[in-house]
C-alpha cells in the first residue's frame, strides 16, 4: 500500500465537525505528500492555476478547457498515418482537395469579420489574416499540382467538410444559433459582436492546426527530406503559422472584452462545436491502409476477450486515498477525552495528527532509503524483467512492514463506514477517467473487462467513488477495512500492498478467466506499484510523471516512451498483412499526460 500521509503541514481548513455530510473532496488537496506524489502535484498546481480567469484571454481558457478534443483529433487514423509517412497518396489528395474548401471559406469569413469590425486596428489586423489564408491556399495549389490532383474533375466537397464551411459562414453572416438578436444589426457595437463570434468559431481551427503541425515536427523523423508530407508539416509547424494562430486570438481576446456573460457563453458553445467539426472532418477522411489506431478496431468480441486493469490512486484520482482516509479519521475524531460511554474509544484528534505525521516522516525517509538501495550501480543497457522483480521484492517487504506500522497504532480506528461512503462519492476523478470507463463497461458490442488493482487500504472508498459516477461494473481488487458493525477496528484485510501482490493479482485474474478466446491485456498506471503489472500486459500506460517510476524503470532496461510518438512509430511499420505486435514484456511502457490520450488510443473519438 502506497503511503502518501500528511508531513508536518497537515490540512487545517476543513469544518470542524463530527461528519463528513458537508465535505467535499472536489476541492481537497493535501499540503504536503510523500516524495512520491509530490512531483505528480508540482505538475497540477499550475494547471489550476491557469484557470484562473483573470490571468488569461477567453481563447487560451478555451483551448484548455477543450483540451480533450485537440488530443482526439491528433490520435485519428489520419493523423497518426500522415505523421508517420505512409499515409496513401489517394487519403491525402482527398484531405488536401477537402482543405482547400476549409481555406477558402476561411477566407470569406475574415472578409465578413473585416467588415463588422469598428476598429481600424482589428481591422487591418484581420485583412492580413485573410491574405495569410490566401498564401496558404497557394501552398495548397502547389501541393494540387505536386500530386497531379485536378479538384473539378476527382473530388466533391463532402458532408463533413460542408458541416464545417456552412457552419462558419453561417456565423460569420450573423446567422447564429440561439442567438436572440438575429436581425438586422443596427450599431457598429452590434457588428462588432458577430466578428468576435467568428473568431470564436476560427480561433480553435487555427489553434488546433498548429497543434497538430507542432506535435509531428517534434517527432524524431518528421525533419527527414524523404518525409513525403514535409511540407505541410513545415508550413504548420512554422512560426509564421503559429504566429497567425496567435494573431486570431488576440483578437478574439480584444473584441470579446466588451461582452457580457451571455454572449461569452455564446462564443464557448462556438468554438467547441468547431473543434467538435474539426474532429469529424478529419475521422471523416478516407483511408486506403490498415492503421493501429483506434486499438479495438479490429475487435472481434466473438474472438476476443478485452481486459482492462487500472491502478487507482493518482491514476484514477487527483488525491491519493491515503491522504483522504487520514483526513477522515483526524476530522472525525474526538476533540477531548469526554467521550460518550457507547462509542468506540478513540485517539484524540490532535494525537492522530501528529502520529500521522511520525508515520508519514518514517515512511517518507524509509521509503527513499529503500528506493536506493534496490538500484543497480549502472544503468542495464538491455531490459531485465527477473532482476526488476528481485529488487521489488525488497520494496514489497518495505511495504509490508510500513502497513504493519499503521495498523498498530490503531489510528484507523473508529472511522465509520458511511463517512468514507460519503468522501468516496465526492471524490474527484482524473478528467476523461469516468467517460472512458462508461465508454468500455456500457459497450455491449465491446465484451470488455475492467478491473481495478489498488493499494487503497478500503475497497469501499473505491467503489463509492465509481458507483457514483454510474460505474457499478468495475471489478475492485484492494484491501479492506475490518469493522465492528458499521465502525472500522483499525486492522486492514491485506489482499493488495505491494509490487509483488499486484502482478500476482493480475496473473490470477487472468487464469481465472475460463474464456477460450484470445485476451488482451492493457494496464493503467502511475507508479512503481504498478511497474511490473505495466510490463506484463500487452500494452502499458503511464499516467503522470512518476519520478521513482521512470528512475527504477530506465535503470533497469525499460524504455519510456509517449503515446503519440510510439504510436506513430508503429503506423510507420505496420503495413496491409503484417501484425500490430502488441506484446507484454517488451519493455517499453507507454506514457500519456491525460485520460484524453487513452480514451482516443484505445476507442478513438
Amino acid at each position: 500500500m502506497r503511503m502518501r500521509w500528511f508531513l508536518s503541514n497537515p490540512i487545517k481548513t476543513l469544518p470542524n465537525i463530527n461528519n463528513l455530510r458537508s465535505i467535499s473532496f472536489r476541492t481537497f488537496v493535501p499540503h504536503s505528500l510523500s516524495f512520491r506524489s509530490r512531483s505528480l502535484f508540482t505538475i497540477q498546481i499550475p494547471m489550476a492555476a491557469i484557470h484562473n480567469l483573470s490571468e488569461i484571454g477567453l481563447a487560451k481558457r478555451f483551448w484548455i478547457k477543450f483540451n480533450r478534443e485537440s488530443i482526439f483529433a491528433l490520435f485519428t487514423p489520419f493523423v497518426i498515418s500522415l505523421a508517420s509517412g505512409n499515409l496513401k497518396t489517394d487519403s491525402f489528395r482527398h484531405y488536401i482537395a477537402q482543405d482547400v474548401h476549409f481555406l477558402r471559406s476561411f477566407a470569406k469569413a475574415y472578409e465578413l469579420a473585416q467588415e463588422c469590425a469598428d476598429d481600424d486596428d482589428d481591422k487591418l489586423g484581420l485583412s492580413q489574416l485573410r491574405k495569410e489564408v490566401l498564401e496558404e491556399l497557394k501552398l495548397h495549389d502547389s501541393l494540387v499540382k505536386e500530386w497531379g490532383l485536378d479538384l473539378a474533375k476527382e473530388h466533391g466537397i463532402s458532408s463533413a467538410t460542408v458541416k464545417y464551411t456552412d457552419f462558419l459562414l453561417a456565423t460569420a453572416s450573423g446567422k447564429i444559433e440561439g442567438l436572440k438578436s438575429s436581425g438586422k444589426l443596427a450599431t457598429p457595437f452590434e457588428k462588432t459582436k458577430i466578428a468576435a463570434y467568428t473568431l470564436g468559431a476560427m480561433s480553435p481551427c487555427m489553434r488546433l492546426y498548429a497543434f497538430l503541425g507542432e506535435k509531428i515536427k517534434e517527432l524524431p523523423h518528421s525533419n527527414e527530406s524523404t518525409h513525403p508530407y514535409s511540407k505541410w508539416i513545415d508550413n504548420y509547424s512554422s512560426d509564421g503559422f503559429q504566429a497567425s494562430a496567435l494573431q486570431t486570438e488576440d483578437l478574439l481576446d480584444k473584441l470579446s472584452i466588451s461582452l457580457t456573460g451571455e454572449e461569452l457563453d455564446v462564443i464557448e458553445k462556438l468554438y467547441y462545436q468547431a473543434m467538435k467539426l474539426e474532429i469529424d472532418f478529419f475521422t471523416a477522411q478516407p483511408l486506403f491502409q490498415p492503421t493501429i489506431v483506434p486499438l479495438t478496431k479490429g475487435h472481434n468480441p466473438e474472438e476476443d476477450h478485452l481486459m482492462i486493469f487500472s491502478d487507482f490512486d493518482l491514476t484514477c484520482t487527483v488525491v491519493d486515498s491515503s491522504a483522504i482516509l487520514a483526513e477522515i479519521a483526524i476530522v472525525t475524531a474526538p476533540k477531548s477525552d469526554n467521550q460518550p460511554e457507547d462509542q468506540t474509544a478513540r485517539m484524540l484528534s490532535s494525537d492522530l495528527r501528529n502520529t500521522w505525521g511520525l508515520l508519514s516522516k518514517q515512511y517518507t525517509e524509509e521509503y527513499e532509503q529503500c528506493i536506493e538501495s534496490i538500484m543497480p550501480t549502472d544503468r542495464l543497457e538491455n531490459f531485465d524483467y527477473k532482476g526488476l522483480s528481485t529488487a521489488l521484492e525488497q520494496l514489497s517487504k518495505f511495504e509490508n512492514s510500513a502497513n504493519n506500522r499503521v495498523i498498530e497504532s490503531r489510528v484507523l480506528k473508529g472511522i465509520n463506514i458511511e463517512d468514507i461512503k460519503r468522501a468516496g462519492e465526492r471524490l474527484i476523478l482524473q478528467d476523461g477517467c469516468t467517460d472512458f470507463f462508461k465508454k468500455v463497461v456500457k459497450n455491449e458490442n465491446l465484451n470488455a473487462n475492467v478491473h481495478v488493482l489498488s493499494y487503497c487500504w478500503c475497497g469501499d472508498l473505491i467503489r463509492s467513488a465509481f458507483s457514483a459516477a454510474d460505474l457499478n461494473e468495475m471489478d475492485v481488487h484492494a484491501n479492506e477495512f475490518c469493522y465492528e458493525g458499521s465502525v472500522s477496528t483499525g486492522d486492514i484485510v491485506k489482499k493488495v500492498e505491494s509490487p509483488i501482490d499486484k502482478v500476482q493479482a493480475f496473473r490470477n485474474i487472468l487464469k481465472s478467466c475460463n474464456s477460450d478466446k484470445k485476451k488482451f491485456t492493457i494496464y493503467i498506471g502511475d507508479s512503481v506499484g504498478d511497474l511490473l503489472s505495466l510490463l506484463e500486459a500487452d500494452v502499458g500506460i503511464v499516467v503522470g510523471s512518476s519520478s521513482s517510476l521512470r528512475t527504477i524503470g530506465t535503470q533497469f532496461g525499460v524504455s519510456f516512451v509517449p503515446l503519440f510518438s510510439g504510436l506513430v512509430k508503429k503506423q510507420k511499420e505496420y503495413n496491409e498483412g503484417s501484425s500490430s505486435n502488441w506484446k507484454g514484456l517488451s519493455g517499453i511502457l507507454y506514457t500519456v499526460s491525460s485520460w484524453a490520450e487513452v480514451h482516443a488510443f484505445i476507442l478513438g473519438c
